[in-house]
């Protein structure tokens, strides 16, 4: 009786997990797969040519400049500082004949007795440096601080189109899906001649970039840093879709969020906009 019960046991154990494996071999993988016909190379720089298109595609990259004024939240290691700091700011892309520059005014509250805002310093970021500018004089900015700035333009969005993928020998691979704040994105990393690389998250339904990545060797400890970017509340300004919300990220810990309030494309600009010997005047 006991050999029979066994017999019956193992039987129905066989009758019941046949059809789980036949199920098991239908579901799809979940490794990242190619279009047919697609090399990873060509599956990347078509999903580049699609993000393209999604941000405005040659209006896109040939803005003359964009102006915004907003606020930003420091954090440190992911905890909120306090700090929330008040901001315009105007960036001017490089043409062959305009050069790439940024200046930023920080506003703060006027006084007690004169109620209103005011703008006492401003940072100006042309050729290289970075100058903090007031009614008193200007000052370089420290080097960690101009570097920190440069390296994340020359890891931007816009450096991927006008620079990285213009360079000899970039490589460009499509690296599968992913998520990003629970939306399903599609990953593309470009490689550099040098082995310096930057990944992108693209939203797979509308195309347009989630969060951008790098990392870049941490000369004083000798190991590497991640630098992230990610992209929300898109809203369409002018015909070009606008990330309202950028949150910054230092190896994987919040270190800032960024909300705009307003947005312009195309501005008239002062020529002394990016002067950096032009001071501030001083205002009561």
């Amino acid at each position: 009786m006991k050999q029979l019960a066994l017999r019956i046991t193992v039987a129905l154990s066989l009758i019941t997990t046949q059809p789980l494996w036949s199920q098991a071999s239908e579901i799809p993988s979940a490794a990242p797969t190619q279009a047919a016909g697609q090399t990873p190379e060509q599956r990347g720089r078509h999903l580049l040519d699609e993000m393209l298109l999604a941000l405005g595609g040659d209006e896109w990259l040939n803005r003359n400049n964009i102006q915004e004024r907003g606020h930003a939240a420091r954090f440190f290691r992911g905890a909120p500082t306090g700090i929330v700091i008040d901001f315009t700011s105007v960036r001017q892309f490089p043409t062959a004949n305009r050069f790439d520059a940024d200046r930023i005014g920080f506003i703060t509250d006027k006084s007690i007795i004169f109620p209103g805002k005011k703008i006492d310093i401003v940072q100006i970021w042309t050729a290289g440096k970075g100058y903090e500018v007031t009614y008193k004089g200007k000052a370089e900015l420290p080097k960690d601080q101009v570097d920190d700035f440069y390296r994340r333009r020359d890891h931007s969005i816009e450096s991927i189109y006008r620079v990285w993928l213009k360079a000899p020998d970039v490589m460009v691979i499509a690296e599968g899906t992913g998520m990003v704040e629970r939306r399903l994105s599609d990953k593309v990393t470009i490689l550099s001649a040098n082995n310096d690389a930057v990944t992108i998250d693209m939203d797979s339904t509308t195309h347009l970039p989630l969060r951008r990545t790098f990392e870049w060797r941490n000369e004083t400890f000798k190991d590497h840093d991640e630098d992230a970017e990610e992209y929300a509340d898109y809203h369409t300004i002018q015909g070009f879709p606008t990330a309202l919300t950028i949150t910054r990220y230092h190896n994987g810990d919040m270190a800032s969020q960024t909300f705009l309030l307003k947005v312009e494309y195309n501005v008239d600009l002062s020529p002394d906009t990016f002067n950096p010997e032009v001071l501030l005047k001083k205002k009561q």
